[in-house]
């Protein structure tokens, strides 16, 4: 998308704002800077969630796992998570989190991996807010949550976007938009400019 496609976008979801929930999968965003060459910050996101949705703050929802280390009995979480977690909170996201396992892995170089799969959490979300929107805008690539997109499409009528980087598109998410479950594929790199924008008002 160029500059005068985004901003055509925009105006035309103006009307639709109040009806669409945005969900962010943090874990897969924090990815995309491997290819974008610039990471997306939370303050970054929050302005672009606004862009597709207003109003009620659940509408605004932030998945993140919570890292309290490899002990199950530890109750003290990591400063990164809990940064994460708390400047989610404080730019009016719904944070939605998850403990952090740490599972045996002798192939890792630290004898571990870490795993947190939200993506039961952001499926029973979708459902169980489904009377609230119309439009989902799903920042992630991962096709985990395409089934649940099927679904709310063929019993809900609900609209699909996603939104990620080139090079982290899942081929399930491609396919879904060939069959007309995702309505469009949105691609981060391209709405640097307008986060410029935002940044250059607030000063």
């Amino acid at each position: 998308m160029n500059q005068e496609e985004i901003k055509k976008f925009f105006e035309t979801h103006e009307q639709q704002r109040g009806r669409t929930i945005v969900i962010i999968d943090f874990g897969n965003v924090e990815k995309w800077k491997d290819s974008l060459k610039w990471r997306i910050g939370i303050r970054e996101l929050a302005a672009l969630a606004k862009h597709f949705s207003t109003g009620h703050r659940f509408l605004r929802r932030f998945y993140y796992g919570a890292d309290f280390g490899k002990s199950e009995k530890s109750t003290v979480i990591s400063k990164w998570s809990q940064y994460v977690l708390t400047t989610a909170d404080i730019n009016g996201f719904e944070v939605v989190k998850k403990r952090v396992k740490y599972i045996h892995s002798p192939d890792n170089l630290y004898g571990f991996e870490k795993k947190c799969d939200l993506d039961v959490e952001m499926t029973v979300d979708l459902i169980r807010e489904v009377d609230n929107y119309d439009i989902i805008i799903l920042f992630s690539g991962d096709g985990d949550l395409i089934r649940a997109l099927r679904y709310l499409k063929e019993k809900y009528k609900k609209e699909s976007i996603v939104m990620s980087a080139r090079g982290h598109i899942g081929r399930e998410v491609i396919d879904a938009k060939t069959d007309g479950v995702v309505r469009e594929i949105l691609y981060a790199e391209d709405f640097e400019y307008r986060l410029s924008m935002d940044r250059f008002r607030k000063r």
